[in-house]
């Protein structure tokens, strides 16, 4: 009997209490984690439940709200619906759930694998605008162990995609790295330039807490044009000519580009598997990194699947979170 198929896989305790495990199998939540709040673009109530699901069954959204249709959709990168200013999801029979990037980036920076999340409407909660409000409400649950062993998309060969001035690019590396560069007109925001190992709990510690944010000129076109109904000083940061909107100002100097690195993680969650690579994005948003999975896996030669023994995911973002890093917000 291995470690990896056995009862004696190893586990510490968070000051919480919460139990997380250091091995190589899959995860699910332990209970049903529940959410309410407010849909950012439709200003309309949303509330959501992660339920527990088997191991190989990935991450689901079900549609409680529509019953004529076929309410399941899988959070898949072949069925986004590209968009620059959230993620959205579409099954074959046009049920679709939006804004669901904070959300996938909290369940992978949680080291959640499998889970079904029934959702009442069509957006995710903004909730603070974070995905730390997400990652709290998950760990203070707790995460399981499940039967089967992790496996992740290791990066063969560099894949890239140029969308104007914004691109993207995987790039070999025995771990997943992010690595952006944003570069605004707004003197507030400006160049800014991070990277960081998603290793060691490293995204509760420095990125789940950065709030989405937007010039004040967006979010009046936005508005304009029916969008951004629920956005408020509550959930995003706003900036005007180079001065900061919000009454508590920023949470970091940098807060701009770590959402940015925080959006990459959820939509790159939405590979289906954790990724072993470094992820360089300059000036992207959703529809880039959606637009460099579709590259990928349209070449076979530029990854493989790997099965991930106790060092390789030892890794991976979720191992080695402690519920004292995750930053209090909501």
């Amino acid at each position: 009997m291995t470690l990896a198929c056995s009862a004696y896989a190893l586990w510490h305790e968070t000051p919480h209490g919460v139990l997380l495990p250091e091995d190589n199998l899959q995860n699910t939540v332990k209970s049903p984690v529940r959410f309410k709040g407010t849909g950012l673009h439709s200003g309309r109530p949303a509330r959501l439940t992660i339920l527990p699901a088997s191991a190989e069954h990935g991450i689901w959204f079900r549609r409680i709200d529509i019953s004529d249709r076929d309410p399941m959709i899988s959070a898949l990168w072949d069925v986004v619906e590209q968009s620059p200013l959230c993620t959205r999801l579409v099954n074959a029979a046009g049920a679709s759930v939006s804004t669901v990037e904070h959300l996938m980036a909290a369940l992978s920076g949680a080291g959640v694998h499998n889970a079904l999340i029934e959702i009442e409407g069509p957006e995710v909660p903004i909730l603070d605008g974070s995905a730390a409000p997400f990652l709290r409400g998950i760990m203070a649950q707790g995460v399981r162990t499940q039967s089967a062993p992790v496996r992740a998309i290791e990066i063969l060969r560099p894949v890239r995609v140029d969308m104007g001035e914004a691109s993207a690019a995987l790039l070999p590396s025995d771990r997943l790295t992010i690595e952006f560069h944003i570069d605004f007109d707004d003197p507030a925001i400006g160049q800014q330039s991070r990277t960081l190992d998603m290793a060691n709990g490293a995204f509760a510690r420095v990125l789940s807490d950065s709030r989405t944010f937007c010039r004040r000129s967006d979010v009046e076109m936005m508005q304009e044009n029916g969008l951004a109904l629920g956005g408020s000083l509550d959930n995003a940061v706003v900036f005007d000519s180079g001065t900061v909107l919000n009454p508590d100002g920023l949470r970091h100097d940098d807060e701009a580009v770590r959402h940015k690195m925080l959006d990459a993680l959820g939509d790159l969650a939405l590979a289906g598997r954790p990724i072993l690579g470094r992820y360089v994005g300059s000036r992207a948003g959703h529809a880039v990194t959606n637009t460099l999975l579709r590259e990928l896996f349209s070449n076979s030669d530029a990854f493989r699947i790997v099965e991930c023994d106790i060092q390789t995911a030892a890794r991976l973002p979720g191992r080695g979170l402690a519920w004292s890093e995750i930053p209090k917000v909501a």
